[in-house]
């Protein structure tokens, strides 16, 4: 800890700006498809979500967005209406309904993936790996709240 003792206030700002910066250019890459398709961030982080766990039912959707469910409602009605997603009844629990993604959701969301990944793929490449581990953890414990 005593190796942490040079940061600052002034630093600490100037990290949280960078953060702010890297999401911004990061989330910017793909505005262009999400436009033509009427959509925005939050179909995004939706997306995200039930890309890399399929089958998430709406309350786990709910819990790892951090929204109401009057606003994931809308979200997940527009990418119902886009034929994006599909919702199938669980075979446990008739009351559940988990999420996948369809057939264009899958080709929409490769999309979007490959308008983000050259950015994140390019500044991984020109980073040590010790960087790039030490980043991640401390990401990781910036989103655990430690």
């Amino acid at each position: 800890m005593k190796d942490l003792l040079y940061l600052k206030d002034d630093q600490i700002k100037e990290f949280i700006q960078l953060l702010y910066y890297a999401y911004r250019e990061t989330f910017s890459d793909p505005k262009k498809i999400l436009a033509e398709n009427f959509l925005g961030p939050a179909h995004l982080r939706a997306l995200h979500l039930i890309e890399s766990n399929p089958g998430i039912n709406l309350g786990e959707l709910i819990f790892k967005l951090k929204v109401t469910k009057q606003s994931l409602n809308r979200v997940l009605r527009d990418l119902i209406n886009a034929k994006f997603i599909k919702q199938i009844q669980d075979e446990n629990d008739t009351r559940k309904k988990n999420l996948f993604l369809d057939k264009e959701g899958k080709i929409f969301f490769e999309s979007v993936y490959n308008s983000q990944k050259k950015r994140i793929f390019n500044a991984l490449k020109n980073s040590s790996s010790d960087s790039v581990i030490k980043f991640k953890d401390v990401l990781k414990k910036i989103i655990d709240g430690k």
